[in-house]
């Protein structure tokens, strides 16, 4: 069984990496944020809009082999695909931001779905459509997509064994959202939050039933 490799580089951007494929989601380029920019070489880049902060695939790509995905595909030699999940960026059906997608894909065994600047809760169609979900990345900051107590209702909406808080105000971060309080002050079981340093390796054999929250240092 693969072990996986969660990284997190501020933001939506994350790396998710077996031993032979990096997969990098949503990724910004540092200095437009006041972060630190990814430091990683991506294999596959996932984007979920086309706003600034999401979409700095030149930061992580691998001159001529990176394989970008804005909806539903695969590389070339079929080691990965990804699902894209329509949804919007704001409350009103995308008339505000725009249209959001959500990309659901497997890696090791795990299935993760990456919710993006998701700006509304999921009706059950979405919620059948996405399916089961392993880890869910689910953005909490406000203003510019869910807020904490909307981001905890699509938690139990999904029901991930998983959840993994992003998108929320961190130290630098120029962007006037939310910090990560407001989201762990609505769980209501806080022995189910873990944090898990600057990364965590995990295999699909150690994800339990039991939902837990995962916070990274950034």
């Amino acid at each position: 069984m693969d072990t996986l490799r969660l990284r997190w580089h501020g933001h939506s951007c994350f790396e998710v990496a077996t031993e032979d494929l990096v997969v990098v989601t949503d990724p910004h380029d540092g200095k437009s944020l006041g972060i630190p920019a990814p430091k990683v070489k991506a294999d596959v880049v996932l984007v979920s809009h086309d706003h600034f902060d999401h979409t700095a695939s030149r930061v992580v790509e691998k001159p001529g082999s990176t394989v970008v995905l804005r909806e539903s595909g695969r590389t070339p030699d079929g080691r990965f695909s990804a699902r894209a999940v329509p949804t919007f960026h704001d409350a009103i059906r995308g008339e505000s931001r725009g249209r959001n997608t959500a990309f659901v894909f497997e890696l090791g065994g795990v299935r993760f779905c990456h919710l993006g600047d998701l700006g509304h809760e999921l009706g059950e169609d979405v919620v059948r459509d996405i399916g089961p979900v392993d880890v869910l990345f689910v953005p909490i900051g406000g203003v510019f997509t869910i807020d904490a107590p909307a981001a905890w209702r699509v938690v139990r909406a999904v029901h991930p064994k998983v959840a993994v808080p992003m998108h929320y105000r961190v130290g630098g971060l120029s962007l006037s959202i939310n910090n990560l309080q407001p989201f762990l002050s609505v769980i209501e079981d806080p022995d189910c939050i873990v944090r898990v340093g600057s990364e965590v390796e995990f295999s699909a054999a150690d994800l339990d039933e039991e939902l837990l929250v995962w916070v990274f240092a950034h």
